[in-house]
């Protein structure tokens, strides 16, 4: 398994964040980890809406049959999904209020087979790296 986690203060409003971080039609605009949609995709979210997308970590592009398994607005939802290769894939976001700002988290966890040693340790790397740049723009746009 490879996992981690980024947080970043953000100066907008965490309604404004949350409303972002879940419209998932503008995941293209800050999140460096996503592809493209392979399925519609719900203007809403809720519990158990499934959407499928591709993913990129490293280069390698993957198609993840996702499931919003935990869905507790305004403050968290987590997605996850099998692709490829039943490689695992969970993605949690997670959005406070702080004051007039707010602290955005994001999560990532990769499982298969070979996410384990040395490749384990690049993806933790590499998804950390795409977490980070994935807030700042996301901190770039509501802010």
């Amino acid at each position: 398994m490879a996992g981690t986690d980024v947080n970043r203060v953000v100066n907008a409003p965490f309604e404004k964040v949350w409303a972002l971080a879940t419209d998932l039609k503008r995941w293209e605009e800050w999140n460096t980890l996503f592809t493209k949609w392979k399925s519609d995709v719900p203007d809403t979210l809720s519990q158990d809406t499934q959407v499928t997308a591709v993913l990129t970590i490293m280069g390698m592009a993957n198609t993840i049959a996702l499931t919003v398994d935990e869905y507790d607005p305004p403050r968290l939802v987590t997605m996850s999904g099998t692709g490829m290769a039943g490689a695992k894939v969970s993605l949690t976001l997670t959005v406070d209020a702080d004051g007039d700002s707010t602290t955005m988290s994001a999560r990532a966890d990769f499982v298969s087979q070979m996410m384990v040693g040395a490749i384990g340790k690049a993806i933790e790397r590499a998804a950390k790296k795409e977490l980070d740049a994935s807030l700042d723009k996301l901190a770039a746009i509501v802010e």
